[in-house]
C-alpha cells in the first residue's frame, strides 16, 4: 500500500502537517460516502454504514475478550474523568488488520502513521470527559510522544451498537452532538489548516445513561508510529 511521503526532521513539520492535511482533505471531500459535519472551526465528517453489521459483531466481541479500565496520558485528579473499559485491539489479527488498513486507505496514509486500534467499552454511568487528541508540548509526555510517531494528527472512531441512552459523541466549542449509531465513522483533523492544534477539537463522550456503547478509535501521527518493517498483503 502506498501513502504519503514521510517528512524529514529537517522539515517544519507544521507546515508539513499542513501540507498532508490539505491532501487528505481533498481525499475525503471528493469521497461520495463522507460528508462534512456544520461546525465551520472544525473539520469534522461522518460516514454512514462504514463497517457492516458482521464487522461490528467480531469487534465486540474482541473488545469484550480483553478489556481493561481505560487510562489516561496525563495524571487527573478526577477519579471520574474516564471511566471507560479499553482493549488494544491487535492489528496482525486478519480481522483487525483489513479493518485497520482500510481506515488508512481512506485517509490516504501507509498504516504505519497509525496507533493500535483501540476498542472501548462503556457501561451504563460511564463516560470520558471533555479532552483533546493531540499532544500537549508542556506535558511530561511530550518527548516520548515525539519519539513514538509525533503529534496526532486525525482521528477516526466508529460506532458499533446502538445504545439506548446517553453516549454521543460532544464537541462543545465547535457546537456538535453526534449520537451512537452502528457503523457510522466519525473522522476529524487535530490540526488546523496551518498545522497547529486545534482547540475546537475539544471532545466529549458523554455518559451513557441505558445500555452499553461500543466503538474503536484509530488515531494517526505524523510521521511512523510502527517501528517494525511493514507488508502490506
Amino acid at each position: 500500500m502506498h501513502g504519503m511521503k514521510l517528512f524529514s526532521r529537517k522539515t517544519d513539520p507544521t507546515a508539513e502537517r499542513a501540507r498532508r492535511s490539505k491532501a487528505i482533505t481533498a481525499r475525503l471531500e471528493a469521497n461520495p460516502g463522507v460528508r462534512r459535519a456544520p461546525p465551520a472551526g472544525a473539520q469534522i465528517y461522518l460516514f454512514e454504514n462504514y463497517l457492516t453489521p458482521e464487522d461490528c459483531g467480531i469487534l465486540m466481541r474482541l473488545i469484550d475478550s480483553n478489556r481493561r479500565p481505560s487510562t489516561l496520558l496525563a495524571e487527573t485528579a478526577d477519579k471520574e474523568f474516564r471511566t471507560s473499559e479499553s482493549c488494544d485491539l491487535d492489528r496482525w489479527d486478519p480481522d483487525v488488520r483489513r479493518i485497520d488498513e482500510r481506515i488508512a486507505a481512506l485517509l490516504g496514509l501507509d498504516p504505519e502513521y497509525g496507533e493500535t486500534m483501540q476498542g472501548q467499552r462503556y457501561g451504563p454511568g460511564q463516560q470520558f470527559k471533555a479532552h483533546y487528541d493531540w499532544f500537549h508540548d508542556t506535558e511530561e509526555y511530550w518527548d516520548a510522544m515525539m519519539e513514538s510517531g509525533g503529534q496526532r494528527t486525525w482521528t477516526a472512531m466508529i460506532y458499533l451498537n446502538q445504545v439506548e441512552e446517553g453516549g454521543a459523541t460532544w464537541f462543545p466549542t465547535a457546537g456538535i452532538r453526534i449520537a451512537p449509531k452502528p457503523g457510522l465513522m466519525l473522522l476529524w483533523n487535530n490540526m488546523e489548516p496551518d498545522g497547529t492544534p486545534n482547540r475546537q477539537t475539544l471532545h466529549e463522550g458523554m455518559r451513557v445513561m441505558k445500555g452499553t456503547k461500543y466503538v474503536i478509535t484509530k488515531w494517526f501521527r505524523e510521521s511512523h508510529w510502527l517501528k517494525t518493517d511493514f507488508k502490506s498483503y
